[in-house]
C-alpha cells in the first residue's frame, strides 16, 4: 500500500484512483462497506482511502478526552489488510482545514489527486466548517468530471454503525457489541513498555502498554486475544488483562496490562495487538495479595471458558 500524504505533490500513477473518503476510526462496518463500495464502482481502477492526519476532531480541540479508536499506525494496517492500494492520509492543517466544499472538490478531490470517482457514506460533511454534504459533493463531482456514489447508514438492531456509538459500547463494557458494530474486536496496539514488575512478583508477569491517545474502555478485567506481531515471540495468544489505573497499587496512569495463558519468554520492545472479547469484571480493591491472587486466578480461569468457547 501506497501512502500519500500532500495533494500538491502527486506521483503520476497515484492519480486516477477510486477513493473512499472518512476519517476511518475503527475502520467499522460502515467504512469497510464503503471501501467494497469503492472497489465495485471500478473495478480497473487503484483502490483508495483519503483521510486526515490528525483528525480533525484533535486539530479543534487538541485539549478535549482522548476518543480515538485506533491509532494511525493500527488504522493504515487494517485498511491495507483489506486490500486499499492507495492510502492518501492528508495533512489536516490551516490550509486544508480553510478550503471551502468548492475549494476541496476541485483543489484536492479534482486537480491535486486526480481521482475518478469518490464514495462518502450518506452522512459526510468536508470543507470549511463542515458546510458541505455529500449531495453537495456529487454535484461537484459531475461539474468537475469525477463520479460520486453515496452509502446509506448501516444499522445494527436499530443503532446507526458509527464510531460514536462504539466508544459508547466500549465505555459501558459491552465489548461484544462494539465487536458486531466493527466486524472485528476491537484492539489495542503498542510496545510493550517496561512496568513495576508487581504481576511478575505475583505470578501472573504481565506485558504492560500505553493508552495514550485512545478511547478509554470500561476499566477492569477482560478476556482478551493477544497478537505478538514481531519478534521471537510472534504468534497468537489467549490471555486476560487488566486495563485502567491499578487501585490496589494506588495508580494514576492508565494502561493496559496483560497475562498471556501457557507463554514464557520477554515480551518487552515487542510490539502486541491485544482485541478485547468479553468484560469479566469492573478494578477492585482487596483486602490484601492473597484475595488479590485468588481474584486473578477465578480471572484467567473464566477467561480461558470464554476464549476457548470462540
Amino acid at each position: 500500500m501506497r501512502m500519500i500524504r500532500d495533494y500538491h505533490f502527486v506521483e503520476p500513477s497515484d492519480r486516477g484512483a477510486t477513493v473512499a473518503i472518512g476519517n476511518f476510526d475503527g475502520v467499522h462496518r460502515g467504512h469497510q462497506a464503503v471501501i467494497d463500495l469503492a472497489r465495485r464502482a471500478a473495478p480497473d481502477a487503484p483502490l483508495g482511502v483519503m483521510t486526515f492526519e490528525p483528525h480533525p476532531r484533535e486539530y479543534f480541540a487538541p485539549d478535549a478526552p482522548p476518543f480515538r479508536l485506533m491509532r494511525s499506525e493500527t488504522r493504515a494496517h487494517r485498511l491495507e489488510k483489506l486490500g486499499v492500494e492507495r492510502l492518501y492520509e492528508l495533512n489536516f492543517n490551516t490550509a486544508l482545514s480553510s478550503l471551502t466544499p468548492e475549494e476541496f472538490a476541485r483543489d484536492v478531490i479534482s486537480e491535486g489527486l486526480g481521482l475518478t470517482h469518490i464514495v462518502v457514506g450518506a452522512d459526510f460533511c468536508f470543507g470549511k466548517g463542515r458546510a458541505g454534504t455529500a449531495q453537495d459533493l456529487e454535484r461537484f463531482g459531475a461539474e468537475l468530471g469525477f463520479g460520486v456514489t453515496i452509502l446509506p447508514l448501516i444499522e445494527h438492531s436499530d443503532v446507526a454503525v458509527s464510531s460514536t456509538a462504539i466508544r459508547k459500547a466500549l465505555s459501558e463494557a459491552r465489548p461484544r457489541d462494539a465487536a458486531a458494530m466493527l466486524g472485528h474486536w476491537h484492539r489495542i496496539d503498542g510496545e510493550v513498555i517496561g512496568g513495576e514488575q508487581r504481576g511478575r512478583e505475583l505470578g501472573y508477569p504481565t506485558a504492560n502498554m500505553s493508552i495514550e491517545g485512545l478511547h478509554q474502555p470500561a476499566f477492569g478485567v477482560y478476556a482478551v486475544l493477544v497478537d505478538v506481531l514481531d519478534g521471537p515471540h510472534q504468534g497468537s495468544y489467549h490471555g486476560a488483562a487488566s486495563l485502567g489505573v491499578r487501585p490496589m497499587f494506588n495508580g494514576e496512569q492508565p494502561n493496559i496490562e496483560t497475562f498471556l495463558f501457557d507463554f514464557s519468554g520477554d515480551l518487552y520492545g515487542a510490539t502486541l495487538s491485544v482485541g478485547l472479547v468479553e468484560f469479566l469484571r469492573p478494578e477492585l480493591t482487596f483486602d490484601g495479595l492473597d484475595a488479590l491472587i485468588a481474584q486473578m486466578e477465578a480471572d484467567c480461569a473464566k477467561a480461558r471458558e470464554i476464549l476457548t468457547a470462540l
